[in-house]
């Protein structure tokens, strides 16, 4: 069975007619380490749903430095959500930290076939209380953990992380400077 088909319905039961109808509105595309798929600034029209790769979510300020919101690994979903839904240009860069494949949708035909199908809206429902649960839990890691708590848990949930991903952007994600990282790493293996 369709692995892409079997993720939605984690969410809720998707017939095959409207998985066919989510299909027909959507587009495989093959992105490139460090493509920027929304940008800062600019007001995203597109949705996507992470399949292959790993992506990112980051601020970047007026000095240049990185922020690291978000990992994204599969199956996720990946958008400049407040952007899309206030129509409004997005505070963040969504990006590719590998060579990724994503489903792109266009938001506003995705929320036309939300009007016209009970399925489709309810299905977008879940998601977003997936995108709100996983928000709820990021704020209350950052206020409940301490770095090294934090750090072992991102671990845990990315096994590859220290390969595909900089100790900069691990830092920022983590709320500490890539210094404090390294302590943490040595901590970690000297007890080991």
């Amino acid at each position: 069975m369709d692995s892409n088909y079997i993720f939605l319905n984690t969410f809720l039961d998707v017939s095959e007619e409207t998985y066919r109808q989510l299909l027909n509105i959507s587009k495989l595309k093959e992105l490139k380490a460090r493509t920027q798929v929304s940008k800062t600034g600019e007001v995203p029209t597109k949705i996507y749903m992470l399949v292959s790769g790993m992506m990112r979510a980051y601020l970047s300020s007026e000095d240049g430095k990185e922020y690291t919101k978000s990992f994204f690994t599969p199956f996720s979903f990946v958008g400049a959500f407040t952007g899309l839904i206030q129509k409004k240009p997005s505070k963040l860069v969504y990006e590719a930290l590998t060579d990724s494949k994503v489903y792109e949708l266009n938001f506003i035909d995705f929320m036309t076939l939300c009007k016209k199908d009970i399925n489709v809206s309810s299905l977008y429902n879940k998601i977003l209380e997936h995108i709100f649960i996983k928000y709820e839990e990021r704020q209350l890691e950052l206020i409940s953990m301490d770095a090294t708590e934090r750090y072992l848990k991102l671990c845990k949930e990315m096994p590859d992380l220290e390969r595909l991903i900089p100790q900069y952007q691990i830092a920022t994600f983590l709320s500490i400077t890539p210094v404090q990282l390294s302590r943490i790493r040595k901590k970690l293996k000297d007890i080991k």
